[in-house]
């Protein structure tokens, strides 16, 4: 009997070694394919004003290795994601005050209103943890953000919030996993509490974009 029940417990140790490493191994082709730079951009024909979504975000390692903090260990990707955070802001903040400005329904309006609110505690955020971990930090829009910004600004009526909600909806999609890894993998104290609220708000986001009535879930699934 002992040795039957020492045979049953070997088979469920070794089951549950080879389940934890496929998880394991799950994760990390999900981080791979979260990090690596896939080209996205799209035409999309008959559903509405032509739009281009640009790539996803990727991680840029700054070559310094992981540091000790008084707030526990911080990675490059710690260091990268916060300053992601950071530049989502310094474009969706603008788009925001601008759907708030431009938008002829409610729900477009109150879109950009939660693009603002959302975006000013997470600058709040994000700025405090760029100077207590010492990130130098990014004070304008890159040259993608800026692009869409510019996007915007030349459209109008309704293709100006066709182009508002299916670009912000696939940006915030792109970055919903990046989060959720982040969160999942950092051991900085500061850190996952910025992730924690940029899940949050990210959530946020994404639910009041499609609140609009204008996502085009067939960009979503390409």
């Amino acid at each position: 009997m002992a040795k039957r029940r020492s045979g049953i417990a070997g088979a469920f140790t070794s089951a549950h070694t080879l389940g934890t490493a496929l998880v394991i191994g799950a994760l990390a082709l999900t981080l791979a394919a979260l990090l690596i730079p896939v080209s996205l951009f799209e035409r999309v024909a008959n559903a509405g004003p032509s739009i281009e979504v640009g790539p996803p975000a990727t991680f840029t390692d700054d070559g310094r290795g992981t540091l000790d903090t008084q707030y526990g260990p911080l990675t490059a990707l710690d260091r990268d994601f916060v300053r992601r955070v950071r530049l989502a802001g310094l474009w969706e903040g603008p788009a925001g005050r601008q759907a708030i400005e431009r938008g002829s329904s409610e729900e477009m309006r109150t879109a950009g209103e939660h693009l603002v609110d959302g975006h000013a505690l997470l600058d709040e955020m994000s700025v405090n943890a760029g100077r207590e971990l010492g990130i130098d930090m990014p004070t304008q829009p890159n040259e993608q953000q800026q692009g869409f910004l510019n996007q915007f600004s030349a459209a109008s009526g309704a293709e100006y919030e066709y182009l508002f909600a299916n670009i912000l909806r696939r940006a915030h999609g792109q970055v919903f996993g990046l989060v959720a890894a982040v969160r999942h993998s950092t051991e900085n104290s500061m850190v996952r509490e910025l992730a924690d609220q940029a899940n949050e708000t990210v959530l946020d986001h994404i639910t009041h974009l499609e609140l609009t009535g204008l996502v085009d879930y067939a960009l979503l699934t390409d």
